[in-house]
């Protein structure tokens, strides 16, 4: 048997020769392997082929050539992203031999990005942003505007169709842009090639928050109503963290801004700080968001955190005897956002979303301290109020110092005054266990009984907990439900936290099905997102949904969510005999039975994950709902009521 295997190998490896060496021409390696240039054939990256074009009206921006970008969704769900910028050169590529209009779109890393006088600064892929979107089209029209006349060029999944041509003349000479116009390809988007609106809004928005002075529509000509946004931000980033703001009590107002440029890198940062007790700190790279951090941020927080403690020593605003502020001190309550242009940025990290440039950290750290240290000279009351905040931060993290300690201890739950006891599972493998956070101790005790012993621990909390929206570390810290979830999970909480150390791997929030249920839950969304963020990234967090309802009539059984679902059953069984009909006012009423047929076994329960992939968004909405500000919550309670079934 060795020697016949032996054999088939050698005969296998004399097969292996040169006519096995694929050679992909043009865009056939985007087309075989669409995901090394986009990410995904998903819907994130269905949605970077728009990321692409308009990042090539934005260079025509950060270039100083253009101050507009429209983009429009179609009927067909196709895309039209139009910019006023110079045009894309129409004469011909030395190197090609074809007009520099279908070069860029049909050679890979073609473009005006590398350093030959195009462009000082971009934020695309550096050449092969519109060749790929081309090569995953069914099919995209290019059209230029320059010297009087209006240029065409088709192609169909990246092959030209009708070359380049004159379509239009007499134009006048002032007028200059492009306009690209793309269908994705079905066979490559196989997911979906239908765009969502919002995940565009969001983005454009972001882009004119980034870039001062451009103004950049979105069209979605889908609905029967066709809608229409138009963003142009003359303030720039200063707008940005009033928008992030609007739903939280501020300070100060504005929001301070500095901009400079040091070694041809150019500098933005802008901050506000609010009541709040967590920050809100985004950076950005030539409009790339860098998710990750990177130099740029180091420089902003080193920066931030000397000049903070440098005024206060000089004005004696803290004692001699006083320890320093800490970063997490002068952060607490901040909302900042920092954006840098940088002419060669080196990106690194799992996501490339990380800025590595040393000269960045550098330029960032001296642009923004000088600036800064100025503005808290020119205005004392400002800068009173900036160290007055981090000094009570450092008050609260000094006297949560003890109550952290205890967090990190599992045998903290033992010792700890519960209101109710949990009950662990027996599994210690985290992958398959699962934490069910449970309302109510007759509830708790329920679940106890009808669980899974092997994979699911129960940790029953008592009404509703602590609104961390509103309240500082030293008392979050206090609550002992809290507190028993922190030590819980053993994944430790805000800047410490570890989701590798997590017990589980599925954390399940299960309350009543109803508004105070709600409420509840919102409560511990609010705390999992302020303090336990990367539960929520790494996919961990789920949504029990119990039913309202249970019919029973005869041996049919039926289990509902809602007063629509009960009135359509009841319309549809027969009058006799009478069906019974049992409403859950809460997880309590329903015995150890009850409770794991509905909400708990894994074979046939239902669970809605939670994920914050709007970052931004959901930041928003937690302020909005469980902030202080009393006007926007109420503005959108009245939005929404029609949308609530509430209890009568």
């Amino acid at each position: 048997m060795a020697d016949y295997e032996h054999e088939t190998k050698a005969e296998q490896a004399k097969e292996y020769d040169a006519s096995q060496i694929q050679v992909l021409e043009g865009l056939e390696a985007v087309r075989k392997r669409p995901g090394m240039y986009i990410g995904s054939t998903s819907a994130q990256g269905l949605h970077h082929l728009v990321w692409e074009i308009v990042d090539n009206g934005i260079d025509e921006a950060l270039a100083g050539f253009a101050d507009e970008i429209h983009v429009t969704v179609n009927k067909d769900n196709s895309v039209t992203v139009t910019d006023n910028g110079r045009g894309i050169p129409i004469d011909t590529q030395k190197k090609t031999g074809k007009p520099a209009l279908e070069t860029v779109f049909t050679i890979l890393h073609a473009g005006g990005k590398f350093g030959g006088g195009g462009y000082k600064v971009s934020g695309g892929l550096h050449g092969v942003g519109a060749s790929v979107v081309n090569a995953l089209s069914t099919e995209l029209d290019a059209q230029v505007i320059r010297g009087g006349k209006k240029y065409g060029i088709t192609f169909n999944r990246g092959h030209v169709v009708s070359p380049m041509r004159v379509i239009e003349e007499g134009l006048p000479e002032e007028q200059h842009g492009t306009i690209v116009h793309f269908l994705p390809d079905p066979d490559i988007f196989r997911e979906t090639t239908t765009f969502d609106i919002k995940t565009l809004t969001t983005r454009i928005r972001e882009l004119a928050f980034l870039n001062k002075g451009l103004r950049i529509t979105i069209r979605d000509e889908r609905p029967e109503k066709p809608t229409e946004d138009d963003f142009l931000y003359e303030g720039g980033i200063r707008h940005y963290v009033d928008y992030l703001n609007e739903n939280k009590e501020t300070l100060f107002e504005p929001p301070i801004y500095v901009e400079g440029q040091e070694n041809g890198i150019t500098v933005e940062v802008a901050l506000q700080y609010t009541d709040d007790y967590h920050n809100n700190l985004l950076t950005f790279t030539n409009n790339i968001h860098t998710y990750e951090g990177g130099t740029h941020e180091e420089g902003f927080k080193r920066a931030l955190t000397r000049v903070v403690n440098d005024y206060a020593r000089q004005n004696k605003l803290m004692k001699d005897n006083e320890p320093n502020l800490t970063g997490d001190d002068v952060r607490e309550g901040l909302t900042a956002v920092v954006s840098v242009k940088h002419p060669d940025p080196q990106f690194e990290g799992q996501t490339k979303t990380k800025l590595g440039n040393s000269d960045a950290r550098t330029a960032v750290d001296h642009t923004f301290a000088d600036h800064f240290m100025r503005f808290l000279m020119e205005h004392p009351d400002v800068a009173r109020k900036v160290v007055d905040k981090g000094t009570l931060a450092s008050k609260a993290r000094v006297a949560a110092k003890r109550a952290r300690e205890v967090t990190r201890k599992k045998s903290g739950l033992e010792i700890s005054n519960l209101p109710g006891k949990l009950a662990d599972n027996t599994s210690k493998d985290p992958a398959i266990s699962e934490l069910f956070i449970v309302e109510g101790d007759s509830a708790g005790g329920s679940a106890k009984q009808g669980r899974s012993r092997l994979t699911q621990a129960i940790l029953p909390i008592r009404g509703k907990i602590l609104n961390v929206e509103k309240a500082s570390m030293d008392r979050i810290l206090a609550n002992e439900e809290i507190r028993s979830l922190f030590t819980a999970m053993g994944t430790g909480f805000g800047n410490d936290f570890d989701v590798s150390k997590a017990n589980y791997h599925k954390l399940i929030i299960m309350t009543d099905a109803d508004v105070d249920g709600a409420h509840i839950r919102t409560l511990l969304l609010t705390l999992v997102y302020r303090y336990m963020r990367p539960l929520l990234d790494a996919g961990y967090v789920y949504i029990a949904c119990p039913p309202l309802y249970r019919v029973r009539q005869g041996k049919m059984q039926r289990y509902l969510d809602t007063d629509s679902e009960l009135k359509e059953l009841l319309g549809q069984l027969p009058p006799a005999p009478k069906p019974q009909i049992q409403r859950y006012k809460g997880l309590g009423e329903m015995d150890a039975e009850q409770l794991w047929d509905t909400t708990m076994n894994p074979e046939n329960r239902r669970l809605l994950r939670v994920d914050a992939d709007d970052a931004i968004n959901a930041d928003q909405v937690f302020s909005m709902l469980m902030g202080d500000k009393v006007a926007p919550r109420r503005e959108f309670i009245e939005d929404n009521a029609t949308f609530a079934e509430l209890d009568v």
